[in-house]
């Protein structure tokens, strides 16, 4: 199982361009992390990488500035919150400039 998600990742990057993929919050894409996951450890973990981006990387996020430590936050569609490290800059970018 591991390496039929592994190949429909490559197959999907082969196929896919990049403009045309789905924007993802997080500065490591969805596809990206799942892939790597899945590979360093295994189908079930990268299954759950998968199951908990497609629950958490979708439009509802809402981009602020902690007043406490100063630093950008991403608040989630499941009302996690990303820290600035993990969102991707293109977010940071438009948000905040």
């Amino acid at each position: 199982m591991r390496y039929l998600l592994l190949i429909s990742i490559e197959i999907f990057w082969k196929l896919v361009p990049e403009s045309k993929r789905p924007k993802c919050l997080y500065k490591t894409t969805c596809s990206r992390k799942i892939y790597t996951v899945t590979k360093d450890h295994g189908f079930i973990e990268g299954l759950k990488i998968a199951l908990y981006r497609f629950k958490t990387c979708r439009p509802g996020y809402s981009l602020f500035e902690n007043p406490v430590t100063g630093k950008k936050q991403m608040l989630l569609a499941d009302n996690s919150i990303l820290p600035e490290e993990l969102i991707a800059e293109r977010y940071l970018k438009k948000q905040f400039e």
